[in-house]
């Protein structure tokens, strides 16, 4: 029954958290130490980053500062395996998942065991047909081209029979997976610094990352040159990023390397895709990496094969791999216009069914939703609305469901809650993935509600702003941001900080520009600068030029425009 106010009608002011401000002699106390201005000190205090040494290795990443990778459990017997395999010529098989990182991990282990000589190959299942993780499918293929070792990446964690029925076949299974485990699977090695006998330190590196370490221990163990294994880290900076793994510790390290790789890559695919997108000779963020090259090669697994993504990665065919960049635009089109569908379509079940006074999370459904493209779309629901979402493409016996989460709700202890009503789940506490039988969808609903409403407490449902302190317009400038991009590269439990600056005036008549994008120019002590707003056309009533009454809450960042860099401010809330 349709609500007499609708949850999207009804806008949730952020809450704007400021950081506490450092006791004054630790903050002067971590300047000397450091040797760093204020504003920075300030922000490494918050961070809990206020140690020295701690403090170096986060504003000075370093491949030093990796850890061995013999630290983690059963790295050393898949490294035998490995080395055994490339010395008796046996075939190997990469088998691993159809997002980003399972893509660029998969790519990365081939490139690295190419260079040792191996005979290797890879598969990637098939979104639509096979589902998520080691196939069976997968597995009978590998047996008719002739494989006698399976490495997963990203993906059999949960593989307690596809790895018996690999073992019955003949294959010796290497497990890397990054994503939580219950029951290990009975393999030859499990490879996942998150098993609770595991006592590698840095529980959080994505699946490419784990291919990275994997790879460097295999070269690491007789001694050979690394550095077909470093050139391989533009696609470890691809995979992290586009995860959402925490970019702190290892991902931090790989990241900031693999950016600075990325720049010079020899990677044709790479390259084609840079090429093709106008970012070749740019400034290469983690947000570009996000938002424009992720969700190309992210296409191909979402529309249904993400073998030629692979192939794209790893062909040394310059021809193949503008060929296979351009199709990846093509089929990215295609699913954003499904995209934009299921939207709307989405957009009008929550209106109608969801609550927004009881419910405390969404769970949807249809049969004509893509299983493919539910992920994205869950985001932008849970975004909208936050609340953790589910969204489930109804088909047959067997149904796939995505689920997104918000901050402080555990979306993978939420689903283990649940799961007399699934045939399967995995994933984490942010984002996770379902398979249910129809007849269960109504039941599943129902719990997960009433968990949701369980574990979340009234905060859950205010979303925050966090602030890491109060400036005047006139203390940005060229040394500020600067000083700001020591934090770089950005990514989840390392955001770009939000500032604040109060009673600013607003100049001239602000706009709204693109997709409901609020454009203004604030002032004030003479300073003045360009702002931009996205998504937050709503907000252009709280304008009133000429009046110094507005208070911002924004990110300072570099805009360049026909080759000019200047200072801009991304808005994030206005009162």
């Amino acid at each position: 029954m349709a609500q007499t106010e609708s949850i999207l009608e009804r806008r949730i002011e952020p809450r704007w958290v400021f950081a506490q401000r450092p006791d004054t002699e630790h903050l002067e106390s971590t300047k000397q130490a450091l040797g760093v201005p204020t504003a920075l000190a300030k922000i490494l205090i918050n961070r809990n980053l206020s140690d020295v040494e701690q403090a170096k290795a986060f504003l000075y990443p370093s491949l030093d500062h990796l850890i061995d990778p013999f630290q983690m459990a059963d790295m050393e017997a898949a490294v035998d395996r490995i080395w055994e395999a490339v010395d008796a010529g046996e075939k190997i098989m990469v088998h691993g998942d159809y997002d980003v990182d399972g893509v660029t991990g998969t790519s990365l282990l081939v490139r690295a065991f190419q260079a040792l000589g191996a005979d290797v190959d890879f598969y990637i299942p098939n979104r639509l047909e096979d589902g998520y993780g080691i196939s069976k499918r997968g597995i009978e293929e590998g047996v008719r081209r002739g494989i006698r070792l399976l490495v997963s990446v990203d993906c059999g964690i949960t593989a307690v029979q596809e790895a018996e029925y690999a073992r019955k076949k003949g294959l010796d299974v290497i497990i890397t997976d990054h994503h939580q485990p219950g029951t290990l699977p009975n393999a030859l090695a499990v490879v996942n610094p998150k098993r609770q006998d595991c006592d590698y330190p840095f529980k959080e590196l994505s699946g490419v990352a784990l291919a990275f370490k994997l790879a460097y221990a295999v070269y690491q163990k007789r001694d050979v040159d690394r550095a077909p294994v470093l050139d391989n880290l533009d696609l470890v900076a691809l995979g992290c990023a586009a995860d959402i793994v925490p970019l702190v510790g290892e991902n931090r390290v790989l990241v900031t390397y693999g950016l600075e790789r990325m720049h010079q890559t020899e990677n044709l695919g790479l390259r084609a895709l840079l090429e093709n997108l106008g970012l070749k000779g740019g400034q290469l963020t983690t947000e570009k990496l996000i938002f424009v090259l992720a969700p190309r090669i992210n296409a191909l697994g979402r529309m249904g094969s993400a073998m030629e993504a692979v192939t794209l990665l790893t062909t040394s065919d310059k021809e193949e791999a503008e060929r296979i960049a351009l199709m990846l635009e093509k089929k990215n089109q295609m699913r954003r216009r499904i995209d934009e569908r299921m939207l709307r379509e989405a957009l009008k079940q929550v209106e109608i069914h969801v609550h927004p006074d009881k419910d405390r999370a969404v769970v949807l459904a249809s049969e004509d939703w893509h299983p493919g493209v539910i992920g994205i779309v869950a985001t932008r629901i849970a975004e909208k609305v936050h609340l953790p979402t589910v969204m489930i493409s109804v088909d047959g016996k067997s149904s796939k469901g995505s689920g997104r989460s918000i901050p402080g709700f555990d979306l993978y202890a939420a689903l283990s809650r649940c799961q007399d009503h699934l045939v399967a789940f995995g994933g984490h506490k942010y984002a996770a993935g379902l398979t249910i039988e129809p007849k269960q969808i109504e039941a599943f609903r129902d719990v997960f509600l009433e968990v949701a409403k369980e574990m979340m407490v009234p905060d859950d449902l205010v979303p925050k702003l966090y602030i890491e302190g109060e400036i005047l317009l006139n203390q940005i400038n060229r040394r500020l941001v600067d000083v700001l991009n020591r934090f770089a590269p950005f990514g989840a439990q390392n955001t770009r900080p939000v500032m604040v600056s109060r009673n600013v005036e607003v100049v001239g008549a602000p706009s709204i520009v693109g997709k409901n994008h609020l454009k203004f120019k604030a002032r004030q002590s003479d300073q003045v600068f360009d702002c931009i707003g996205f998504n937050l056309g709503h907000l252009i009533y709280r304008l009133t030029p000429g009046e110094a009454n507005l208070d911002m809450a924004y990110m300072i960042e570099e805009n360049e425009w026909r080759g000019r860099k200047g200072i801009q401010l991304r808005i994030k809330d206005l009162r």
